[in-house]
């Protein structure tokens, strides 16, 4: 009978974890809202290059 591979699933539930934290914060920022009513996000990118971070954030 084979041994279970404990490591194998360890790293499993690690990337699992990471995975679903990674979707809440994309999911947490997509719902952030600016002023003109349009995501950040979004907004950000139709600026183009150049566009200076909003008050209170650092630039990326």
């Amino acid at each position: 009978m084979a041994k279970p591979n404990y490591s194998f699933e360890k790293r499993q539930r690690e990337l699992a974890k990471k995975k679903k934290k990674e979707e809440k914060v994309k999911e947490k920022a997509g719902r952030k809202v600016g002023a003109d009513g349009e995501p950040e996000a979004e907004a950000e990118a139709a600026d183009g290059e150049g566009a200076a971070p909003a008050a209170g954030q650092t630039p990326a």
